[in-house]
């Protein structure tokens, strides 16, 4: 690291992590839900799951302890400062706007809320306020967000390739759960998908 120390990083990863599952608490009712749904919907979840409570805070512990250039074998070693800078500004500005983008994403949805890829209940609505005015899937651009915000802050490989799984797994979760809410919500999610991107604003 060179513009943030170690463990200041591994603090910040902490207080974020901490700071989202309140809001998601608040927001939502609950803290962790149960994985359900088919294959694919329980996978994406679960590695949801375990990249947020799992990677994230090994990181923030390894960051802390000043261990995880020993323990993390794929770090690759940049010479160049200013690459180095560059890569841990983008680093920090991603990983910091993708715990944001969530948690406004989950204050928007509070108690429509619900895992990836499930079908909408009889009780939710369709939200179209917050982010969700500018991006039908805000919450899978954050982990995309946080996930490569990491690699880049880490200059580390595995994260990295847990950024491109996070890619391959919403790329096919997306026209599933797309299906489910078009099916249930018609004319009115055709309209709303023509005015907005799926995970990048303003690309339809």
């Amino acid at each position: 690291m060179y513009l943030i120390d170690q463990r200041i990083l591994g603090g910040l990863i902490v207080l974020l992590l901490a700071v989202l599952v309140a809001t998601k608490q608040i927001a939502t009712g609950s803290i962790l839900d149960r994985p359900k749904g088919n294959f694919l919907v329980q996978l994406v979840n679960i590695f949801n799951l375990f990249f947020l409570l799992v990677v994230n805070p090994l990181v923030a512990i390894l960051l802390i302890t000043r261990r995880l250039e020993a323990v993390d074998r794929t770090r690759l070693v940049i010479e160049n400062l200013q690459g180095l800078i560059l890569l841990e500004v983008l680093g920090i500005v991603l990983y910091v706007a993708g715990f944001l983008l969530m948690a406004w994403a989950l204050t928007s949805l509070k108690r429509n809320y619900q895992m990836g890829g499930s079908a909408p209940r009889d009780t939710d609505r369709l939200v179209i306020a917050g982010p969700y005015r500018i991006v039908r899937h805000p919450m899978y651009a954050a982990a995309l967000y946080i996930s490569l915000g990491l690699a880049c802050l880490t200059q580390s490989l595995a994260c990295l390739a847990v950024f491109f799984i996070y890619l391959v797994l919403i790329l096919q979760l997306v026209p599933l759960e797309e299906g489910g809410l078009q099916r249930v919500y018609g004319q009115q999610y055709t309209d709303y998908q023509q005015k907005t991107g799926k995970i990048i604003p303003f690309v339809f």
